[in-house]
């Protein structure tokens, strides 16, 4: 057994004293940190953990990710309890598992009814307005519009000029309107279905917290909104017949609300930010530091997102 099951295990055994503690299983698909899976007598858990020799930062802060869950605890957004959290080297949380899906239906393999996934789709517009108005976690430094350009310029200008043909262009005409910010709120990072568990058409979990932050909601909305629509990821996303439009989208989350100031820069910012992430990641397996052959569908998706990102940006002019 190693050092970590050791502590997981005594650690549930006081919530579960006398029932069989199980061993820790590797969760498959985790992005930042380790995660594993447990039993504990008729519970189930999942444990997020510091990988060893690594600080934990970033993404691999699982105290910060336990602390806005805890946070969040209660409130309107659906999120898995915690139960455990040691502070100890490697840090680690224990939350309660949640069954469910967490499918994109534009993007991932599936077959779900698309009736279902119109349904969840707008389930999820009216979670993303209860996170914007729930306030939890700790104080942090909010990062306003020009603070989330300057991060994904830099990200983008990382990128070799021949895969993110156009850049430049949109850069500079998202740099000269800049709009004012609004009241930061909380804001989840990367919100859209692939990265919530639902059961039938409801969404049960909120998960992979791992870039929460306050800032502008803005920059939410126009991220999950980017999701609606296959036609965004050229020869990598999956047409699914009667999936909410941006649009319709836009009506569930304001709910009789006025729309948001400025709100077609967000949408380019979110498209200049999915190229660049996509740019950086088939960088990165060109280059062999991540062999990924399935980054080279990339290309048409990346002139897309950036062909886009210039248009909706013309129209503002």
């Amino acid at each position: 057994m190693t050092e970590l099951g050791r502590r997981v295990r005594e650690r549930l055994a006081e919530r579960h004293p006398g029932e069989r503690i199980g061993d820790l299983r590797t969760l498959p698909g985790g992005h930042s940190g380790l995660t594993y899976s447990l039993t504990a007598g008729p519970g189930s858990y999942v444990v997020k953990a510091v990988p060893p020799g690594q600080r934990p930062v970033g993404r691999n802060d699982v105290l910060r990710q336990a602390r806005v869950l805890s946070a969040l605890a209660g409130s309107p957004v659906p999120v898995p309890g915690v139960v455990a959290v040691d502070e100890g080297e490697p840090a680690w949380f224990a939350m309660e598992f949640v069954e469910g899906e967490a499918i994109e239906p534009v993007l991932d393999e599936h077959r779900l009814d698309p009736g279902l996934c119109r349904v969840r789709m707008l389930a999820l517009a009216d979670v993303l307005r209860d996170l914007h108005g729930t306030t939890g976690g700790e104080a942090a430094q909010p990062l306003g519009p020009a603070g989330e350009l300057d991060r994904w310029s830099r990200t983008m200008r990382a990128v070799p000029p021949e895969l993110r043909p156009g850049a430049e262009d949109v850069l500079d005409a998202l740099a000269s309107g800049v709009p004012d910010g609004i009241p930061p709120t909380l804001t989840h990072g990367d919100f859209r279905l692939g990265n919530v568990l639902c059961q039938g058409e409801r969404p049960a979990a909120v998960v992979d917290w791992e870039i929460w932050g306050h800032g502008d909601p803005r920059i939410d909305l126009a991220w999950f909104l980017l999701f609606a629509d296959h036609r965004n990821f050229p020869r990598v996303g999956r047409a699914v017949s009667g999936l909410p439009g941006e649009e319709e989208l836009l009506t569930a989350y304001l709910d009789g609300r006025p729309d948001p100031l400025a709100f077609d820069w967000f949408r380019a910012l979110a498209r200049t930010k999915m190229a660049a992430i996509m740019g950086h990641n088939l960088r990165r397996h060109r280059e062999g530091k991540h062999h990924d052959p399935d980054q080279e569908r990339l290309p048409p998706t990346i002139a897309a997102m950036i062909r886009t990102a210039r248009d909706i940006l013309a129209r503002r002019s």
